[in-house]
């Protein structure tokens, strides 16, 4: 296991003929227009388990994506073979399916005035030529590290390291072609304590990033995990009340994502979405503004363009509690009687202000008593209500510090009212994701206990 990782990828004259072949094919067959997208990667990931390999994984991925549209009718194949038979039957399949389906008039290539023009080095691309054995032993200290937290950490369910180096194109028949080459490596490390009474807890810590050298120390990711998972021991239930709760910048993304989605085209035009019409209204509390950064170097979402190649730009989605704008792409915005926002495939990298000075442990003393959440179970947001109930376990606060972990809860509200209740988002901001966010404040929810 000596052998790096390739760092090379195919050449991109040659990739982009290939897209260019597709496009022309469907033409000759008939299309009004067609759009191709063809991705290739390579990658590598290793796992380990109580110090023995458990995984070493080479992965080379390619598919070439092409839809073509007869008018008002649209029809899409993909293949993962790059010939000149496999081509021209994934262009048959697609004229075949758009000839067969039914009209709509909101589907359709994005606007040629729209499309980006400009593309700017946005430092996303960042090889790893790791040797397997070195990924291996990276594995192994990490793991060890969580070990070494704490000497109850006694289990493990084993680290990991992936690094992933790839290179994406998009072509449509307005001329447009757009390409992205990235890079995206992670570790993590999921550590297991155990008390006297054999009680275990389950703690987990990650770092990714565009650059290697970017990712968290192997031993810190590691440490981390092990003493989340001691921190744990001890849990218990709590009475069912009504409490402010807290969520660590990590868990705290995962509520401005429900924010995401529900201003999202799909949600809207299908009437599914308890922000719909809301544009111009105030849906959060005044201390937060929250602004699309597609431009961000390294970031995990950064983009000069959509999926459709649409330009994309710094937008303002909240400003001081006020919705400012949806998440478009061309067929929702047609659908809504509006203009794509450059938004096809979601929000590009959405950076929410903070309007507190310090992080987790001040925010703790700032609420005084109530919960931290340090962990959400199942899906329990409905978009369309916007209600909000999800399974939940962290460590209860009392006079501004941890008094004890608890565990087997439920948390409960309107994410209406939760928005509106937002007290404080602190300046620790997550930017590992999509949402780069600080720990949030809540002024109260329904907080259950075990039955």
């Amino acid at each position: 296991m000596d052998a790096a990782l390739p760092v090379s990828l195919p050449p991109r004259k040659e990739l982009q003929a290939w897209l260019a072949r597709a496009l022309e094919a469907a033409r000759r067959a008939g299309a009004s227009g067609a759009e191709a997208s063809l991705g290739v990667s390579r990658g590598l990931s290793v796992s380990v388990r109580m110090g023995e390999v458990e995984k070493v994984e080479f992965e080379r991925d390619r598919e070439l994506a092409l839809t073509v549209y007869f008018g008002f009718k649209t029809g899409s194949a993909s293949t993962t073979e790059l010939s000149d038979q496999a081509l021209a039957r994934t262009v048959e399949a697609a004229c075949a399916i758009a000839r067969a389906a039914g009209e709509d008039p909101c589907v359709g290539l994005a606007e040629p005035e729209l499309l980006a023009r400009e593309f700017p080095d946005l430092d996303l691309c960042h090889p790893w030529p790791l040797v397997p054995q070195d990924a291996i032993e990276r594995a192994r200290a990490c793991e060890a590290a969580a070990f070494a937290a704490d000497p109850r950490v006694r289990q493990s369910e084993g680290a990991s390291l992936d690094t992933r180096h790839g290179l994406s194109l998009y072509a449509n028949t307005h001329g447009f072609l757009g390409v992205r080459e990235t890079t995206d490596h992670s570790l993590g490390c999921a550590a297991i304590a155990v008390d006297q009474a054999g009680a275990m807890q389950l703690g987990y810590w990650y770092s990714s990033a565009r650059a290697p050298q970017d990712l968290e120390d192997v031993t810190a990711v590691g440490r981390r995990a092990g003493q989340r998972a001691a921190a744990r021991l001890g849990a218990r239930g709590l009475t069912t009340r009504r409490a402010p709760v807290l969520f660590p910048a990590e868990v705290a993304c995962s509520l401005f994502g429900h924010f995401l989605g529900a201003i999202s085209g799909g949600a809207l035009y299908r009437r599914a979405s308890f922000l719909l019409d809301r544009v111009g209204e105030e849906v959060f509390a005044p201390i937060v503004s929250a602004h699309q950064r597609p431009f961000i170097p390294r970031g995990a979402a950064s983009s000069a363009y959509d999926q459709e190649g649409v330009a994309t730009r710094e937008r303002t989605l909240v400003e001081r509690g006020v919705l400012r704008g949806y998440l478009l792409g061309s067929y929702s915005a047609r659908k809504l009687g509006l203009q794509t926002t450059g938004n096809a495939g979601g929000v590009y990298n959405l950076v929410v202000e903070p309007t507190f000075a310090g992080g987790l442990d001040a925010l703790a003393r700032e609420m005084g008593e109530g919960l931290i959440v340090t962990e959400l179970l199942g899906h329990g947001a409905n978009l369309v209500t916007g209600d909000y109930s999800r399974g939940a376990s962290g460590f209860w606060v009392e006079n501004g510090v941890i008094a004890y972990p608890v565990q087997e809860l439920t948390i409960a509200g309107n994410l209406r009212e939760m928005f509106r209740g937002l007290r404080a988002i602190g300046d620790d901001l997550d930017v590992r994701g999509t949402v780069r966010c600080g720990s949030v404040l809540i002024e109260g929810l329904t907080i259950a206990g075990p039955p």
